[in-house]
């Protein structure tokens, strides 16, 4: 006789289905905390010729997905929302500094403190199912944070510990939201057309998991942010002549 799949009941259903609409609503390039306006250096790899195509442009995110983000900013994002999770504010805030002090230029650190400002400025109204949590979570913010601007893996992080998602989902989210807005940038500044950005996309979606188990495994002690090329590029990116983006 076959085991018996218990049925999901209709309360379970519901949170599941609330979680997913938040995480989806937090990986919109439509959440209005400036995502679209950044790069991330890659308009400074364009104007130094490093990517000028639809075949360039493509492992070069990929790389940057599996190098720079699954190991510094998606692991410092799963350790916060656990750290949010179990109200230690004390975690918070050093993880909050870890990612400001890994920041390696003045761009990529304003960017991370305006889009975190932005993110918790923009949980002030959010009016899902778990608004009182996030809310709650948003003000103890301020006793972690004190005069520390909050970078946006730490905001995100707050956002995603309210939603009752897991944090491997989070995480895929996370992610998502990057990819889709380095695809933007990557059509704007190559150029390229939608039908190449959708296929960037389809490559960095096949990509993401796996760069999101690795992050689940990192830990203090492996938890990096070295991207040297990277960091040049911002560097140059900010005298850069002619320009779209702010990093």
């Amino acid at each position: 006789m076959g085991t018996v799949v218990p049925m999901t009941t209709a309360t379970e259903s519901a949170m599941h289905d609330a979680s997913l609409m938040q995480l989806m609503w937090l990986a919109s390039p439509a959440l209005p905390i400036g995502g679209f306006s950044y790069s991330e250096c890659l308009e400074a790899a364009v104007e130094h010729g490093l990517v000028s195509t639809e075949a360039q442009a493509t492992p070069w995110l990929i790389n940057q997905l599996q190098l720079s983000l699954a190991r510094s900013e998606l692991p410092a994002v799963a350790q916060t929302i656990a750290a949010w999770q179990a109200n230690d504010l004390e975690r918070v805030t050093a993880l909050n500094r870890w990612v400001l002090q890994t920041r390696e230029s003045s761009e990529l650190c304003a960017q991370s403190a305006q889009m975190g400002k932005s993110l918790l400025e923009w949980l002030k109204n959010h009016t899902t199912a778990s608004a009182a949590q996030i809310a709650a979570l948003a003000e103890n913010s301020k006793d972690a944070l004190g005069a520390s601007q909050p970078t946006y893996p730490v905001a995100f992080a707050l956002a995603a510990s309210g939603t009752g998602a897991p944090v491997r989902a989070s995480l895929l989210a996370f992610a998502f939201g990057w990819a889709e807005n380095m695809v933007q940038a990557a059509i704007k500044a190559v150029p390229l057309g939608q039908s190449a950005g959708q296929r960037i996309l389809s490559a960095l979606a096949a990509e993401i998991p796996g760069a999101v188990d690795h992050a689940l495994g990192v830990t203090d002690e492996t938890r990096q942010a070295f991207a040297p090329m990277l960091a040049i590029l911002s560097s140059q990116h900010e005298v850069q002549y002619s320009r779209l983006f702010r990093s």
